[in-house]
Parts: structure tokens; C-alpha cells; sequence
């Protein structure tokens, strides 16, 4: 579902001035025309609107792949009319799926006997697959309680304030509490000490994230484990660990071997996966694997024969496309062990190319650890003047789509501008961002300070209690006028998915 907000309320109407060669009459924007057009001029126009979007590649701000091999390209067009819930007519395509499980499943260090078969699914990405571990996990929780005469109506599962937002929907769209760990200033991961006391009876599991959306710091999930086994042996209780590795779940394995996080750990039941991030996929796949078949309730698989044989099925959706499960099989097989850690260590590198030209200008504090997720959240040292909104928004000029944000509770006064290094980020590029980054501070620097240095003057000042305000306060103040600042200028082009 698409909640959108019409980019133009006065202009109704499309106009193109190559489809003036085809069509004479404006298309209406909001309706469909009653009359067809050339497929020359639908391409045109469509393809004129597209040329302003960004450039994919310099897109900073995400995670998710944008470049593949051609070979690969040629197989997703190849299929890209395959339904793939039609596994009776689309056999090989399931198999393949199969197959990405297990090798998946085996990266993880799943507790396979000789010939089993791992238990997964593919998704359309990891929110998809996150909301299927949630649901596995309150159904074998309602089972015990039941089997316990206890309640079963109010169940919570434990995370750090830094967790992406599926985890948020999942709470409130399956009626699960989210009990959150607060984060503290210089320290922007879920406490492990912190997250066991907040388990109770209720809680369904205890959610570690392996690279966070915020800094790209991997959580300690041993030592989440470690304490948990200790809380379950006094309670009684067996509260189980899922591990969200949507963004790390493609990188540890291949580039950090010895950080137990995976299903080496006991209490780790299930991990989610992202094949569309550092699986080296486009958009729309991700991965949840389970330890072992118990812990996927038997009630949550439906059996459907009406395409043709029996088929299990476990997702929330039903038709999707089988090119993405087909381009995650080509890149497991065609890279193997040996290309993605090349690759995850090329990243690594540029990571590192771009933390110390960033250090060398002097003007930053890095945010992010140097063991994670290959990427680089800074914040500048001294803000009073101009602040990382106006440097993400200067960046634009460049072409470079660099996000600025403010981080969870606790920290809301800390602002950080974060660049993701994924393949196709080259050293070149890297060593250009810093060049045009020095470019825009140089900008600023010649700049009278906007509205940061004049809100910093009134906040600074005495208030109506007669007290100064903290260099906190004054902080947040800042970063609440910016984001409204921010918001505004998007009012026009506001997409809620």
C-alpha cells in the first residue's frame, strides 16, 4: 500500500515534448486516459519524468545492491515472468530456492546432520522475513503458556532503541509489546546487560541486531547469549535469541569468521538475512532460517493443492516474482566463499580510505566502529554555526545522496551523516566524496550561519525560568528546527510504503 500526496495540486495534467510527435492532448497525472497512445510515446514520457530521480550509484544512503553482472541482469529479464508460488509448474525455480536456503543455512553454522535438509524460506526482504520469525516465535510462546494454564494475551519481545522499523510494525501489527533498551550518548547499540533484565515470562525473544541501520555496529550477541542461558537456568524459563542480520548476515561470515553470532550460539533460533543488501541482489529478496525444525510451528505452514500439487507455503504474501531467488542462486554459485570475502574486504577497505580522509579534514568524530557493517556515520565536531543537514543538502549539488539524521532516545541530540560502501563504491569515488565534502565546508565556512547559529544565540540565552539552557538543550532544539525544516521541503513529495 502507497499513502502519497500529490506532488502538484495546480498542474493536472502530464505534458512531453517528444510524445507531442504522437499525441497532441495533455495525459491527465491523477486519471487514466480514456484513449491509448503510441508505446513510443508512453515509454518517452515515463522516461523523461525518470531522468529526475538520483543516481542509483551515488544513492549513499542505502544498503540495498544496485549493480549486478550483465549475465545475471540477462537471467532476471529471462524469468522475470515466472511466478514463483507456482512451484509445481515452475519446479527448478523452487529447487534453486532450496538450495540458497541450505547454503545460506550452512553459512550460519546451522546444527545440520548429514543429508538434512535446512528449514527457511525466501522472502521479499527482511521485513518480510522478520515478521515470519516474530510469528513463529509468539506461537511456540502461546503454545507453552497454554500448555502451562498460564495467560497467553500479552506477550513482549525485548530490543535496542536502535532496531529498523519493521521491528516496530511487527510489534504493532501482530499485538506484541516492544520493549526497548535505551541508548546512551557514545554508545548506540542494545546493551546485553541492560536487555536480559528487561526479559520476563512474556517475553517471546530477545532480538539482536548483526550491523546497525544507525552506526553499523555489530551487537554482542555472545554475550546476549551468555547471560540469557545463566537467566533461563535460574527462572525456568528457555527465552530464545533472533538475530537480525539483514545488513552483517552476508559480511561476518566471510570477513570476521571468529565472532560467534550465529546458530553456534544455543539460544539462537532464527536469522534473517537481506539477499538484497549484502547478498549482492537487487531490491526484493530476503532469507529467514530457522535452527531446526521445531522451532517453526507446524500450524503456521499451509498446504495448498489448487496450482497443480501439494505445495507448503509460509509467507504473508502469495504471488511474487522468481527472478530475485534465481539472481541470489547465480551469485552464490558464481562468486562463492572466495568472491563475496574479496568483495566484502574490498569494502572494507574503502571504508577505511574514506574514515581517514574524513579524519585528515579535522572537521569530523566518527560514529561508526571499525569492525561491522562497511560503512562510515560521522558527525562534525562543531555545529554551531552550520550542522550536517546543511552539508547532506549541499551534498545534493554533487550528485551524492548523503542522509542526514538525528539518532533513537537518549541520543536525539546527536546528529550523524552516514555513506554506506557497498560493491560498486569505488576508491575513486570514495577519495571524490571526501574532495567534494572539503568543498562544501569550505562553501559554508564563506556562508553567514543560517538558522543553527541563530537559534543557538536565543536558546543559549536566559529562558522564561530564568535558567541557561544545557549545551544538550540547546543541541536538541537545533535538531528538532532542522527536521521540521527538512520535513517541509518533502511536504510535496511525501511516500509513505
Amino acid at each position: 500500500m502507497v499513502i502519497s500526496k500529490a506532488a502538484s495540486e495546480s498542474d493536472l495534467s502530464v505534458h512531453s515534448t517528444f510524445a507531442s510527435r504522437y499525441v497532441r492532448v495533455s495525459l491527465p497525472r491523477f486519471k487514466m486516459p480514456e484513449n491509448s497512445i503510441p508505446k513510443d510515446a508512453a515509454y518517452q514520457i515515463i522516461n523523461d519524468e525518470l531522468m529526475l530521480d538520483g543516481n542509483p550509484r551515488l544513492n549513499l544512503a542505502s544498503f540495498v545492491t544496485t549493480w549486478m553482472e550483465p549475465e545475471c541482469d540477462k537471467l532476471i529479464m529471462d524469468s522475470i515472468n515466472k511466478n514463483y508460488v507456482d512451484m509445481d509448474e515452475y519446479p527448478v525455480t523452487t529447487e534453486l530456492q532450496n538450495r540458497c536456503v541450505n547454503m545460506i543455512a550452512h553459512l550460519f553454522n546451522a546444527p545440520l546432520g548429514e543429508g538434512e535438509a535446512a528449514i527457511g524460506v525466501g522472502t521479499v526482504g527482511s521485513s518480510e522475513a522478520i515478521m515470519l520469525a516474530g510469528l513463529a516465535f509468539k506461537r511456540k510462546w502461546q503454545n507453552k503458556m497454554k500448555a502451562q494454564g498460564k495467560p497467553h494475551d500479552k506477550p513482549n519481545i525485548v530490543t535496542g532503541a536502535n532496531v529498523q522499523v519493521c521491528w516496530e510494525k511487527f510489534a504493532r501489527y501482530f499485538e506484541v509489546e516492544l520493549k526497548e533498551v535505551k541508548l546512551e550518548d557514545g554508545y548506540y547499540v542494545m546493551d546485553p546487560e541492560k536487555a536480559v533484565e528487561m526479559v520476563d515470562e512474556n517475553t517471546i525473544c530477545v532480538a539482536a541486531i548483526l550491523g546497525s541501520t544507525l552506526n553499523g555496529e555489530f551487537e554482542d550477541v555472545k554475550r546476549l547469549n551468555d547471560l540469557l542461558v545463566e537467566k533461563n537456568i535460574e527462572t525456568g524459563w528457555d527465552t530464545p535469541i533472533h538475530v537480525d542480520a539483514a545488513s552483517g548476515g552476508f559480511i561476518a561470515p566471510f570477513i570476521y569468521p571468529e565472532i560467534e553470532w550465529d546458530f553456534r550460539l544455543p539460544l539462537v533460533k532464527s536469522i534473517n538475512v537481506s539477499g538484497h543488501k549484502y547478498g549482492l541482489v537487487y531490491a526484493g529478496i530476503g532469507w529467514v532460517i530457522w535452527r531446526n525444525k521445531e522451532d517453526l510451528p507446524e500450524e503456521l505452514i499451509f498446504h495448498i493443492n489448487y496450482l497443480g500439487a501439494d505445495q507448503p507455503t509460509f509467507t504473508l504474501n502469495f504471488s511474487k516474482g522468481s527472478s530475485q531467488v534465481i539472481a541470489q542462486y547465480y551469485q552464490l554459485i558464481r562468486l562463492g566463499y572466495e568472491g563475496y570475502k574479496n568483495i566484502m574486504e574490498n569494502c572494507q577497505e574503502n571504508t577505511r580510505v574514506l574514515r581517514e580522509g574524513l579524519e585528515k579534514t579535522e572537521r569530523f568524530n566518527i560514529v561508526s566502529k571499525e569492525i561491522g557493517v562497511p560503512l562510515v556515520a560521522f558527525s562534525l565536531k562543531d555545529n554551531s554555526r552550520h550542522n550536517e543537514f546543511e552539508i547532506s543538502e549541499h551534498l545534493r549539488r554533487f550528485g551524492w545522496i548523503v542522509p542526514a539524521y538525528t539518532m533513537p532516545a537518549n541520543a536525539e541530540h546527536v546528529t550523524v551523516l552516514r555513506v554506506v560502501i557497498r560493491e560498486d563504491f569505488s576508491r575513486t569515488l570514495a577519495e571524490r566524496l571526501v574532495a567534494d565534502i572539503e568543498k562544501v565546508l569550505h562553501e559554508l565556512d564563506t556562508l553567514p550561519a543560517r538558522v543553527t547559529a541563530k537559534l543557538a544565540a536565543t536558546a543559549e540565552g536566559e529562558g522564561s525560568s530564568g535558567r541557561k539552557k544545557s549545551p544538550m538543550e540547546v543541541q536538541l532544539e537545533i535538531t528538532n528546527v532542522w527536521k521540521k525544516f527538512v520535513a517541509e521541503k518533502k511536504k510535496t513529495k511525501n511516500v509513505i510504503c
